[in-house]
Formats: C-alpha cells, sequence, structure tokens
C-alpha cells in the first residue's frame, strides 16, 4: 500500500510530490483494444505550508457529466490552489465510461458496487483496488461528485451517514439545499471510506449526459465553504454564502406513473409541494387520456424523471417526507 506523506513528501503511485509544487501524474490501468493507453490525469496542488489532503473526486459514472464539470470548474479557477495542505482532484475516474458515455466499465460492471475491489478480479475490481491501495491512502477527507441516473434529475444535495455525526455536521457547512440522510452502500466508493476512517461527503446533482450550471454552482460553491472551513480556501477568494441552511432529510419516497404514456412535468426541482397539487400529466399520444399526476403528501421534490415518455410503475418524482429540521 502506496502512502502518503512522510517528511511533508507525498507519495502516490510511485510519484514523490514536494511541498509548494503542482503536478499531474497519469494514472494507467489498462489500455484499449488498440493497445491505446487509458490514463487518468491526477492533478495535485500542495501548499507549502502543512495542512490535510482533501482528495476530490467525479466521473465514477462515466455518463456523469456534471460531476466532472463541477471538479473542472474547481481547477479552472484554481480553487484547487491550497492556502495549505494538499489538492488533489481527479475530474474522470471511469474514462472508460466517460469514452463511452455510459455507466459503466467495459467489463459490465458499475465501479461504484466493486469498491473496495480485488487485486485479481475485472477490470473494475482491479480499477477500485489500486484506487483504494495506492491513492486513497493519500487523503484525509473526501469529496465525491455524481448525478441523477438516466433520465432522473436530482435536485443537488449532500449524502451522508446519519450515524456519522461529523459528517453530518461537514455536510451542514458544504450546506447544499438538501442533505439526504442514507446508509452507505455495500460496495460502494462511500462505504469503503467509512471502513477506512475516511470521512466522505457524495455530492448529487442533475442527471446523467448533461450539464446544469446551476447544479455546477452549487457543487463548487458548496466546495469552497468546505475548503474555507479547513482554512485551505485561498484569501483571494470569498466564501460563498447562501440564504439558508441545508434541509436535513430523514425520509422520502418515489410516486409512481399510474399510466404509460407522454410524461409532462408542471414543477421545477427542488419546489415545496402541497399534498393534492398537480405536479404532472400523463396523455396517450392521441390527445384521448389525460392523467393528472398530484402530490400525495406536501414535501420537497428532490428528483424529477425527465423522460418524455413513461411505463406504469416508473418512478416520476421523488418527494420528500420527513424533515429532520422540522
Amino acid at each position: 500500500m502506496a502512502k502518503t506523506i512522510k517528511n511533508n513528501i507525498l507519495n502516490i503511485l510511485g510519484n514523490q510530490v514536494s511541498p509548494g509544487t503542482s503536478t499531474t501524474i497519469n494514472f494507467n490501468i489498462a489500455k484499449l483494444y488498440t493497445s491505446t493507453k487509458v490514463e487518468i490525469p491526477i492533478i495535485i496542488e500542495r501548499s507549502k505550508i502543512p495542512g490535510p489532503t482533501v482528495l476530490i473526486t467525479a466521473g465514477i459514472h462515466g455518463d456523469e457529466i456534471n460531476g466532472v464539470e463541477v471538479v473542472r470548474q474547481i481547477i479552472a479557477k484554481k480553487i484547487n490552489k491550497p492556502a495549505k495542505g494538499s489538492i488533489i482532484c481527479i475530474p474522470v475516474l471511469n474514462v472508460f465510461g466517460f469514452l463511452n458515455m455510459n455507466r459503466f466499465f467495459p467489463d459490465g460492471r458499475d465501479l461504484n458496487r466493486v469498491f473496495p475491489g480485488t487485486k485479481n478480479g475485472s477490470l473494475a475490481s482491479r480499477f477500485a483496488y489500486q484506487f483504494i491501495n495506492d491513492i486513497l491512502p493519500a487523503a484525509d477527507f473526501c469529496l465525491d461528485f455524481h448525478t441523477g441516473g438516466a433520465s432522473r434529475f436530482n435536485a443537488p444535495h449532500i449524502r451522508v451517514d446519519p450515524k456519522n455525526e461529523s459528517l453530518v455536521a461537514l455536510a451542514k457547512i458544504f450546506n447544499a439545499p438538501f442533505t439526504l440522510l442514507s446508509k452507505n452502500l455495500e460496495g460502494s466508493y462511500r462505504a469503503t471510506c467509512a471502513k477506512k476512517g475516511k470521512n466522505i461527503l457524495l455530492f448529487e446533482g442533475g442527471k446523467s449526459q448533461n450539464s446544469s450550471k446551476e447544479i455546477a454552482v452549487e457543487g463548487v460553491r458548496g466546495t469552497m465553504r468546505i475548503l474555507s472551513h479547513l482554512e485551505m480556501l485561498s484569501k483571494k477568494f470569498e466564501v460563498p454564502i447562501r440564504d439558508s441552511d441545508t434541509l436535513l432529510i430523514n425520509t422520502s419516497f418515489w410516486i409512481r406513473a399510474k399510466y404509460s404514456g407522454l410524461l409532462h412535468i408542471k414543477i421545477p426541482i427542488g419546489k415545496h409541494v402541497d399534498k393534492g397539487e398537480i405536479l404532472a400529466t400523463i396523455t396517450d399520444p392521441y390527445g384521448k387520456m389525460r392523467h393528472v399526476v398530484k402530490a400525495t403528501n406536501e414535501g420537497y421534490v428532490i428528483n424529477v424523471n425527465e423522460a418524455p415518455i413513461v411505463y406504469k410503475g416508473d418512478a416520476i418524482f421523488r418527494i420528500t417526507k420527513e424533515l429532520v429540521n422540522e
């Protein structure tokens, strides 16, 4: 297992990174069929002043472009140049999926279900193993950026295990519009970090194969608030302030389509709705049927299915049921 920091020298993948330097290391795990190298850039910025190491990742699912855009902006705006400590940015973890604009690795596996991986397993499992053993040990704190799958658009939110009080406190500092209290999924990057004693905030916002300026803003500003809390944000930046505190969500549920047909959304993502409020209509293509979808209870809409057509039983809205803040 590689680590990490000795005599203030950061060692990643056999590369020694000194304080006060900027370095890009190419992480190479496999090649294409054509023998072309597939390399994952790891962008490292180190201050001369000692401090924590923050690992910022996106693109575990290759089609989740909005997360990639958040990390890209953090780099492009030089937010990743720390006042102290080190910031490691990996904008695209699953380059294979990114190239093909799909969620999975070439072996058909979901990278976020095979952590911590195995040394001699499938390609995704081998990648997870090397990442966990050769890169993660350097981190003191992790930020991981995701989006909603398929056509489901997530309101910007942080996901944390409610049993980890320190993470809940950090989620409040990140201060996304919503914080979803949810247990860790076995095989996920988040669960592996928890088992290894690494604090991690998972950000969700937007949908796959889509880039939303509003979602990117929430991700970047939340990151700046975390870096400011860690005293790592450069003094040339002002700390972004939101007008309200994050809403802690204890439970939520899906409203599912009762009919198949064309879906017409009537409300914006993140809206607070009352019981009985019209959320959408479902019609047939022939102008004969029109079904109204109403909210079954009061709450915030934190996920909207933006698919133009749905089948009976498809999840179309996720609505909060219980807020811890209340």
